[in-house]
């Protein structure tokens, strides 16, 4: 029998989208919002599907980072003064919603859960989100 767990996080970070133009191709924060529906089995002895600290301790490797595409050549310039967070392409909401999803699967599968990553939204203000979700049948 399966099991959905749920978890909010909240997390600061400054972005940039380098293909797009109009007011995000420059350098802005946001407090990220991430929302994550996992679905699994529960352990036998613990009873638990995915330890909640697990997804805070993955999306945590955003907070107060600066996070830029690989091909930003910002990216050089800050990384003298600040560790970048690089993604393979802009870090849209849209984006990390799938590199965030991933890292929780992989961590989980680390760790020796059954547990997948069902949904996902990552907020990049009170108004906007990108959701995915995934059907694991």
């Amino acid at each position: 029998m399966n099991t959905r767990i749920y978890k909010e996080v909240f997390f600061e970070a400054t972005h940039r989208l380098i293909h797009y133009r109009g007011k995000c191709f420059r350098l802005h924060g946001h407090q990220w919002r991430v929302e994550v529906w996992i679905d699994g089995k529960a352990d036998e002895r613990t009873g638990i599907v995915l330890d909640y600290n697990c997804i805070k301790e993955v999306v945590g490797r955003f907070d107060h980072q600066v996070i830029l595409n690989k091909d930003d050549p910002m990216a050089a310039c800050i990384e003298e003064f600040h560790p970048v967070v690089t993604t393979s392409g802009d870090p849209t909401s849209e984006h990390l919603a799938g590199l965030i999803a991933e890292m929780i699967d992989a961590e989980a599968a680390r760790q020796g859960h059954d547990a997948r990553v069902a949904k996902i939204r990552v907020w990049e203000s009170t108004t906007c989100y990108a959701e995915r979700t995934y059907d694991r049948q």
